[in-house]
């Protein structure tokens, strides 16, 4: 039989490893969108880069 503090303690744990989770998805995808717009700037400065030497 599980009493008041081990049900919340539990309940304290799970929700936890829900927020980690959360933030782990939530970094990962903040990583990639930062890869991304670091890949179109390094475009963009390509393209100006051969628009002055008139490539």
């Amino acid at each position: 039989m599980k009493n008041a503090t081990g049900t919340a303690t539990n309940r304290t744990v799970a929700i936890g490893v829900a927020a980690a989770f959360v933030a782990a998805a939530m970094l990962l995808s903040g990583c990639n969108t930062v890869k991304g717009v670091g890949k179109d700037i390094e475009t963009a400065g390509d393209k100006t880069q051969k628009a002055i030497n008139n490539e």
